[in-house]
């Protein structure tokens, strides 16, 4: 018998059923009413705590705030004309974070913009390598009925930005290239430096390179901003409040914009550079380097088949040859020479026999001529080796190389927007810290006549021959209105400048070695000294070989030889002989400042045989070059050209390792080691 089946279950009354639901409906309504608690503070928290915060969100739901990019300060010359300006622009950009179909998107807008498969395929690839908001440009300079066309389409276009606003324009374009520079959409590593949220606006740009990247801050201005009432779908309904932006300054340069755009025309086919400097001021009245770029053509991203066009082109066109191409600067040193030997007891008048050449030791270096007996004005008006090889030997190299830095070789001048390469001013010390070679009589030699060693820049030898002319320590100037005080005073007597000035003005007007070059112009006369630069050594001097070696071109000059006002110098890679191809781009150019209208004659007809203007040239080379390419992958262009895209060119102009900041300098020419070398 189990004991389990004798238990008794246990009685419920109805008093002890009542007691039951009573906590059960306690348990209940105690929790429904902490739910309704909460609840309610929760409700009053969100209504009075936190109502401005969630207003503002709700605000903001219903109007769009948005940055209105600012314009830029203008970039005027000398007379005030814009040399970089603003104009009226409708834009379209993308933003590909907010972008559900990237390539769908692009595709579409090409299509409806009626863009080319080259601009669509570099629009795809701008869009893969942007970072998070950064807005990408697919195209300006848009048409009304385009912007429209793009704008009835925005539901379907999600990441479309249409613009209404102004954009870069450069009114002469490859002339000021170099010099101006370009403005660019900020990179992922600027917008880390500051986090502005401008540096993300569709449509704001900044500078680049040159003066428009020097400038930022003063070119900037600041941005306006516009309120507009949207739907939840984005769609703008009406526009309620709009702060106007506050364009930059302007900036405003000692620059002369028609003379620097015909020097840079007239250098036509040439690749070179011209500087022009004011021997009253030392304000720079022209820098050019041909051939450039557009920077019309960068304001929007430059496409991949541009880029490797001008990457490929082995006159390099994104080098700036002014400031950054150096060249041994062959006989235009000997004025400066002439000056250092008077100094230093040598007479003018003494007459020094030249036989074709000057025996040091076992070695010969050859002249370019049998000269015959030459003073030092004739060694100038001659361009004789021989009477320079003589005398420096005689007193000795290192009574040269003060004075080339005195009159500016080597030097670094403060010039906004400018990175300039110095060039070298060889010495004993020098050689020994840069090769722990031994300084020889041979360097001395070829350094005397602007070979061997010697380096300059174009602007170097503007400034060079400005203090020649002057007799003046002029400091070259870049900004309209800051005028450089005139240095220490140059250590020269009025009667050895005449010596110089005399030889100089026997070059051009006389039989000298630029007869060629002199003006056609009542009551002015030019003075100058040629330059032939020897790049290797040629069985011929000159023209012969292909073009990669033959000489550079060289012409420096002043006018008018009595009261000196302008100072030039032109230097044309692989030219010739200085008197062919440099002495008639600076006659043109000289004509220019004192008779501008015949100048423009002759460069009009220049122009029509060489294709028209540096514009239509280089937008026929790029359609044929889009021709011949097709729309093939080539390798981007880098994001910062400034910086990337000159390292290679200016290792094949100059000797710079890629890479590296330290000039290598190129290897010595024949005659260091003893061979015949010339130069005239």
């Amino acid at each position: 018998m189990k004991l389990g089946k004798n238990r008794r279950k246990p009685f419920t009354s109805a008093a002890t059923l009542e007691a039951s639901f009573s906590r059960r409906s306690f348990v209940v309504a105690a929790g429904m009413g902490g739910i309704g608690t909460l609840l309610a503070s929760r409700v009053g928290y969100l209504a009075v705590i936190e109502n401005k915060k969630y207003s503002l969100e709700s605000e903001s739901n219903r109007v769009n705030l948005s940055l209105i990019p600012p314009r830029r300060g203008w970039i005027l010359d000398r007379n005030g004309a814009p040399l970089a300006s603003n104009r009226a622009d409708f834009r379209v950009d993308v933003v590909p974070e907010l972008m559900t179909d990237p390539q769908g998107t692009v595709t579409k807008l090409g299509n409806i913009l009626g863009m080319d498969a080259t601009t669509i395929a570099d629009v795809h690839q701008r869009v893969a390598d942007a970072v998070g908001a950064q807005p990408v440009e697919v195209a300006s300079g848009l048409s009304y009925d385009q912007f429209a066309a793009v704008g009835v389409r925005l539901p379907d276009l999600h990441g479309v930005v249409p613009q209404r606003g102004f954009s870069r324009y450069y009114p002469t374009g490859p002339s000021v290239a170099h010099l101006i520079g370009y403005v660019g959409q900020a990179n992922a590593e600027e917008y880390k430096k500051d986090h502005d949220p401008l540096l993300i606006t569709p449509g704001f740009k900044i500078g680049k390179d040159g003066l428009e990247k020097s400038f930022e801050k003063e070119l900037r201005g600041v941005p306006g901003a516009r309120r507009v009432e949207v739907t939840a779908s984005g769609r703008i309904v009406k526009e309620l409040e709009t702060r106007e932006d506050v364009q930059g300054q302007s900036v405003k340069l000692t620059i002369d914009g028609p003379l620097q755009d015909f020097a840079a025309r007239r250098i036509g086919l040439e690749s070179g550079s011209v500087a022009v400097i004011d021997c009253q001021t030392g304000g720079i009245l022209a820098l050019v380097s041909m051939p450039a770029f557009d920077p019309n053509s960068f304001v929007g991203g430059i496409g991949r088949l541009r880029w490797k066009m001008l990457n490929e082109d082995d006159h390099i066109p994104l080098l700036n040859k002014s400031v950054r191409g150096l060249y041994p600067p062959g006989s235009t040193v000997k004025p400066m020479a002439t000056l250092a030997l008077q100094q230093h007891g040598v007479s003018p008048d003494e007459h020094v026999y030249c036989g074709g050449g000057y025996q040091l030791g076992r070695r010969y270096f050859r002249c370019d001529a049998v000269h015959g007996s030459v003073d030092m004005r004739t060694a100038i008006e001659k361009s004789c080796n021989t009477y320079f090889w003589t005398m420096v030997h005689r007193v000795g190299y290192d009574v040269l190389a003060p004075m080339a830095r005195t009159l500016g070789l080597g030097d670094e001048f403060d010039l906004p927007g400018t990175s300039q390469r110095y060039g070298t001013v060889p010495t004993p010390d020098w050689k020994m810290r840069r090769f722990h070679q031994e300084w020889t009589a041979a360097d001395g030699l070829n350094a005397s006549i602007g070979q061997g060693y010697v380096l300059a820049n174009p602007l170097q030898l503007a400034v060079m021959t400005s203090r020649i002319a002057t007799g003046k320590n002029l400091l070259p100037s870049l900004i309209y209105g800051n005028k450089r005080p005139v240095g220490p005073p140059l250590p020269f007597t009025p009667e050895q400048l005449q010596v110089t000035h005399d030889g100089m003005f026997r070059v051009v007007n006389g039989s000298g070695t630029a007869s060629s070059a002199r003006l056609n112009l009542d009551g002015i006369q030019m003075a100058g000294k040629t330059g032939t630069a020897q790049v290797r050594k040629l069985v011929a001097r000159g023209h012969i070989s292909d073009w990669a070696a033959r000489d550079h071109s060289l012409f420096v000059c002043f006018a008018p030889f009595d009261n000196p006002r302008y100072a030039i110098a032109v230097v044309i890679e692989h030219g010739g002989f200085g008197s062919v191809a440099a002495a008639p781009i600076a006659r043109d150019v000289m004509t220019y400042l004192f008779a501008p209208e015949k100048a423009l004659d002759t460069l009009h007809k220049l122009e029509q045989g060489w294709g028209g203007t540096p514009d239509e040239r280089m937008r026929r080379r790029y359609l044929t070059f889009i021709g011949d390419q097709g729309v093939d992958d080539p390798p981007p262009p880098p994001p910062d050209l400034d910086i990337s895209s000159r390292v290679d060119a200016e290792s094949r102009v100059a000797g710079m390792k890629p890479g590296s900041a330290e000039m290598e300098t190129p290897t010595p020419s024949p005659g260091a080691s003893g061979a015949p070398i010339t130069t005239t």
